[in-house]
């Protein structure tokens, strides 16, 4: 005769834990930083060919062109903030939640631009101001995106795949930058110029609502990742990550910051320097006569030459460029998780260290040197940002990953990508015309990020899931 246990008979069968699928991951890292970098790229796209004249209408050439860079750069002193605000609720609260929020905070103030009135309207002072307000708000979001992405496609990865799939947040950035300037360039086809500045540049923005919408009903169905939820089960979150990490991971803040520097000054040299050399007038003369059919005053003493480019033709050569941002983006993965993260990115920053010396020629030789340039800059772009989605989040303890990547990813935007168009400009200026000194530039640049590379370990074989307790030792 058999006996059951009653006790065993009554204790119910642990329920598995939930799972996001790999295409729920995949869909919901590419489709949220899409939106992201479209909303970001559409202001970027906005700065160089319509916020000028429409927000900074009394000043002249050039100086209209830096003024409007300066609020394009408010949102890059924003990220790190929002790399601490998001990062805090990151690690303490959790990735799903956050990511929300973040994917919220720019749409709105995406929408918003696209309602603003402009100087021109009367509203001298406060469209600018407003528009800063913004931006900055942009920059907020974008400072907590990125690093939520990241983790959300890395801590749901396989074992051995984080650096593939670190990848899909990463083609957020060319997928993103194609779809707000194909629109812009759809736009720019369909009106003319008086249509195109009365109301056109602001279809893009007020478009993005869509975008966000999905993008949020994809999010809201993810569940946390297995990193995070060991963390809670042990009862490790920090109840301040932004101390934690700056206690335990000071050196991994430092060396992924640096780490990123060359990919920023590359990738916004490539697109808001280009469209803004590439489609400067090619002599005083064109930049008279471009002034008076626009009914505008011309400064000869502000005037800095260009190619001479027509903007739609310009951007058309863009797009060509970022399809192949895109491709060795995806290319990337493979080969990090094959030879390591540090030697890939060793070998593609000594890549773009000498790309840096081709500046000069490659945009005097005419539309197949310009195209050269763009198609090297654009594949050199995606073999160095496709690793980022793995390494960086690997330097740090899960705890204070998203604190700590956030971080280091977006003082670097500071370092790089908010300074990058401003010292761009004034180079171009400084050589009369000439892009030489641009091309220095990166190339130095590039020379701290292997510094940074040489005194930083392997990142492909640490523990991602049971290190919370202590920072990750590689350095």
């Amino acid at each position: 005769m058999s006996t059951k246990n009653p006790s065993a008979a009554s204790t119910p069968a642990p329920v598995p834990a939930k799972a996001n699928s790999k295409g729920r991951v995949i869909v919901a890292s590419l489709v949220g930083t899409s939106i992201e970098f479209y909303d970001f790229y559409v202001y970027a796209t906005a700065a160089v060919l319509v916020f000028p004249r429409l927000f900074f209408p009394n000043a002249e050439g050039v100086t209209a062109l830096l003024s409007s860079f300066a609020v394009f750069g408010v949102a890059f002193i924003a990220r790190p903030l929002g790399s601490i605000v998001f990062g805090h609720f990151g690690d303490k609260v959790g990735r799903k939640g956050t990511l929300v929020a973040s994917l919220l905070t720019m749409g709105i103030a995406t929408f918003l631009i696209g309602c603003l009135p402009t100087a021109e309207n009367g509203w001298t002072i406060l469209a600018p101001a407003m528009l800063v307000v913004l931006r900055f708000a942009q920059g907020l979001a974008l400072g907590g995106e990125w690093s939520g992405a990241a983790l959300l496609a890395t801590e749901n990865a396989p074992a051995n795949k984080r650096a593939v799939w670190g990848t899909f947040p990463q083609l957020g950035a060319p997928i993103g930058f194609i779809l707000a300037n194909g629109l812009f360039l759809l736009l720019s086809l369909q009106l003319d110029a008086e249509q195109f500045d009365s109301w056109g540049w602001r279809v893009p923005f007020l478009a993005s609502a869509i975008m966000v919408i999905i993008g949020l009903y994809v999010r809201l169905k993810l569940v946390e990742t297995p990193a995070f939820q060991k963390v809670v089960d042990s009862g490790e979150i920090s109840k301040l990550p932004l101390s934690r990490a700056f206690k335990y991971s000071w050196r991994q803040m430092i060396a992924g910051t640096f780490i990123m520097l060359a990919t920023y000054v590359l990738f916004y040299l490539m697109t808001t320097f280009t469209l803004s050399y590439g489609t400067a007038a090619k002599s005083a003369e064109a930049a008279q006569a471009a002034a008076d059919k626009a009914g505008k005053a011309f400064d000869p003493e502000t005037f800095t030459a260009g190619l001479g480019y027509a903007r739609n033709d310009f951007l058309i050569m863009l797009i060509i460029g970022v399809v192949f941002f895109g491709i060795f983006t995806l290319v990337a993965g493979p080969l990090a998780e094959k030879f390591g993260r540090r030697k890939t990115l060793l070998v593609v920053t000594a890549g773009i260290f000498l790309f840096g010396f081709t500046f000069s020629p490659l945009l005097g030789g005419g539309t197949v040197g310009v195209m050269a340039l763009l198609i090297i800059g654009f594949t050199l772009m995606g073999l160095t940002f496709g690793p980022m989605g793995a390494l960086l989040p690997e330097l740090f303890p899960t705890n204070v990953r998203y604190t700590g990547s956030a971080i280091a990813y977006n003082f670097s935007s500071i370092l790089g990508a908010a300074v990058a168009p401003f010292i761009a400009v004034a180079l171009w200026q400084a050589a009369d015309g000439s892009p030489w000194l641009v091309g220095i530039y990166l190339s130095s640049m590039a020379v701290l990020t292997l510094i940074a590379l040489f005194v930083t370990k392997e990142t492909r074989d640490v523990d991602y899931e049971n290190n919370s307790s202590e920072a990750v030792k590689v350095l």
